[in-house]
């Protein structure tokens, strides 16, 4: 009887230490605008292997909007979340995001698109990890006017085609990078069009292409600059819809995950290749930082730049993605 007491006993200790660490258990989520894309998906991993390694939850939400997103924050402090990582849905809902999580004292860490005030004014209050816009920009512009000289292209038969975004901050410092490292390389500004694109989607990019080209048809080389893949991919839609031959278009997107089914196609297109930065790193690190402001009180930097990027083609995007176990 006794020996039955004392294994009733250890029984109880057992399910109450096990009941204490799940309730010990870290919680923090990371919420981004749009899972359904690679990039996040990929972000989302990454932050899911950092919670094994370094043994914390993840709570992942998709905020496609405000409202879900002012909500997420809600379902996270009554989950006992401690803090999230977000890439909001609008920038502009900075000033929210924050008072909503002070409100439940949860930490918060911006990744990939800076908050702004509802006047459009950075928060350098809150940490911010993200690529970085300009650098990888400039990179875009060098690589194009580096397969341009390959090719052989003589700089007065040739276009560039800019599809911008300048509402959006992080857009506009991605093509107005580019678009310098062009005129400094010696592309003359002259010969650098810009068309407004209404989405940083692919058919949203197809029609801003358009309504360009039809301007300019004398024009015979084109490069295309976009913010991410996607809007390259439609501008290389667009000039597939014209006629052009993919020898007469270098386009260079930026995202790299977007452009997998691209680049696997057997035959060349308008669309060369695409810059993949380290959503891996974004990912990892982001809620690592998090962590240790939550667990060790180390409060991470105001903005953590990430500048690693590797350009992916036809020839090599396989193994590049093996490299980040994508």
């Amino acid at each position: 009887m006794y020996k039955f007491t004392q294994a009733l006993a250890a029984i109880g200790l057992a399910a109450v230490m096990s009941h204490s660490a799940m309730a010990d258990n870290l919680k923090l989520g990371f919420l981004v605008k749009q899972p359904e894309e690679p990039w996040f998906q990929t972000e989302w991993r990454f932050a899911d292997k950092a919670g094994k390694d370094l043994g914390f939850e993840v709570i992942k939400i998709a905020v496609p909007d405000g409202e879900k997103t002012l909500k997420a924050i809600d379902s996270l402090a009554a989950s006992g979340a401690k803090g999230f990582v977000i890439c909001t849905p609008d920038p502009k809902l900075g000033s929210a995001i924050v008072a909503k999580a002070r409100s439940y004292d949860l930490k918060v860490i911006a990744v990939d698109d800076q908050f702004v005030t509802v006047k459009g004014k950075p928060m350098d209050s809150v940490p911010l990890v993200m690529v970085a816009a300009t650098k990888i920009g400039e990179h875009q512009g060098q690589e194009l006017w580096k397969e341009m000289n390959k090719r052989g292209w003589k700089v007065q038969d040739t276009g560039v085609m800019a599809i911008t975004t300048n509402e959006l901050d992080t857009a506009r410092r991605r093509t107005t990078g580019s678009m310098d490292a062009l005129k400094t390389a010696g592309f003359p500004e002259k010969q650098i069009y810009q068309v407004p694109t209404k989405s940083n989607h692919i058919p949203g990019a197809f029609d801003a292409a358009n309504s360009l080209l039809v301007q300019h048809p004398a024009v015979k080389n084109w490069l295309i600059i976009g913010m991410n893949d996607n809007t390259v991919l439609g501008g290389a839609r667009a000039f597939e819809g014209q006629g052009f031959k993919a020898e007469n278009v270098i386009g260079i997107g930026i995202n790299g995950v977007d452009a997998v089914s691209e680049l696997s196609k057997a035959n060349a297109t308008g669309f060369y290749g695409s810059l993949l930065p380290s959503q891996d790193v974004h990912g990892y690190k982001s809620i690592q930082m998090l962590d240790k402001w939550v667990t060790k009180g180390v409060e991470p930097p105001k903005f953590t730049e990430v500048t690693d990027v590797v350009l992916i083609t036809r020839d090599n995007f396989k193994q590049e993605l093996d490299k980040k176990g994508l």
